[in-house]
């Protein structure tokens, strides 16, 4: 006679538990640094609970059943959270294989004498499994794509600061490949900061833009053009001897563009315009 093996589980649940926390445990992707085991053994029981709560003799035979959502639910929070934590794919893989090596183990102990049933529900079992890795799975991607993209973000913002180096006067040193997206994140930055202080003139340094093409002058001609229709002057300053090079070859027109070699040249020459003097004060020793 067959044995009603999702009744069967639920009355060996203790069992089954201790079972799966004991290969993940001696998993060698077990990683206490990111998740002590109190933490583990809480989301395993929480898990397991809701699995064996849901599984019935007639969603067994069926993977995608809608009684699984629950089970679901709970894995794609656990595979987002590994995710933000710093979790391997194969390490947060390996919280359901480990499950279901659980439940193949007690299986053999349940209908040991019955090997064709054996077989069957082992199949139906791993199907079950396998369509929770799968999501567990997607789930991770998504997170990480979260994490990647704020992370993008983060680097996008520290790496277009927008300084205030004197009343009237803001400087913007660019470090790195100057793209399309990138050029969009500084213009928002520099034409926000520019309503904001009011600043009149804006320094756009190049010292750290390892190369300049055609696409890369039409950027900082745009970035320019957006500034003068906020009413700001644009002074385009790290202008190396290479660069200069470059951009003559390549025949990029310039022409009412300020450029200098060097920020200190450009921070003069906006000092000038606005009419300020900087002066060192030397002070006499006294005897």
């Amino acid at each position: 006679m067959a044995i009603d093996i999702t009744k069967q589980l639920r009355t060996k649940r203790k069992a089954l538990f201790e079972r799966w926390m004991q290969n993940q445990l001696t998993s060698d992707g077990l990683r206490e640094d990111l998740l002590s085991n109190e933490e583990l053994r809480s989301t395993s029981e929480e898990l397991i609970d809701v699995f064996l709560q849901n599984l019935t003799p007639e969603n067994l035979d069926d993977p995608t059943s809608t009684s699984f959502e629950p089970v679901l639910d709970i894995l794609s929070g656990i595979s987002i959270s590994r995710a933000r934590q710093g979790f391997s794919p194969r390490e947060t893989g390996m919280f359901v294989i480990s499950l279901k090596e659980a439940l193949q183990a007690q299986l053999q102990e349940e209908i040991k004498d019955n090997p064709k049933q054996l077989y069957e529900e082992s199949l139906k079992l791993g199907r079950i499994m396998d369509h929770f890795a799968i999501n567990s799975f997607e789930t991770y991607i998504k997170g990480r794509e979260e994490v990647i993209l704020r992370q993008t973000d983060e680097m996008a913002e520290i790496s277009t600061p927008v300084i205030r180096v004197w009343d009237g006067i803001l400087a913007l040193p660019i470090i790195g490949t100057l793209d399309s997206s990138r050029t969009q994140v500084i213009m928002e930055a520099l034409l926000n900061e520019i309503v904001t202080s009011g600043s009149s003139i804006t320094i756009l340094d190049i010292s750290g833009v390892p190369t300049v093409d055609s696409l890369v002058a039409q950027h900082l001609i745009k970035t320019v053009s957006a500034t003068r229709l906020m009413g700001a002057e644009c002074i385009i300053s790290g202008i190396r001897p290479e660069i200069a090079q470059t951009i003559v070859h390549l025949g990029i027109d310039l022409t009412g563009i300020i450029t200098k070699s060097s920020l200190a040249s450009a921070l003069q020459f906006a000092f000038q315009a606005l009419n300020l003097q900087v002066k060192k004060n030397h002070l006499q020793k006294q005897a």
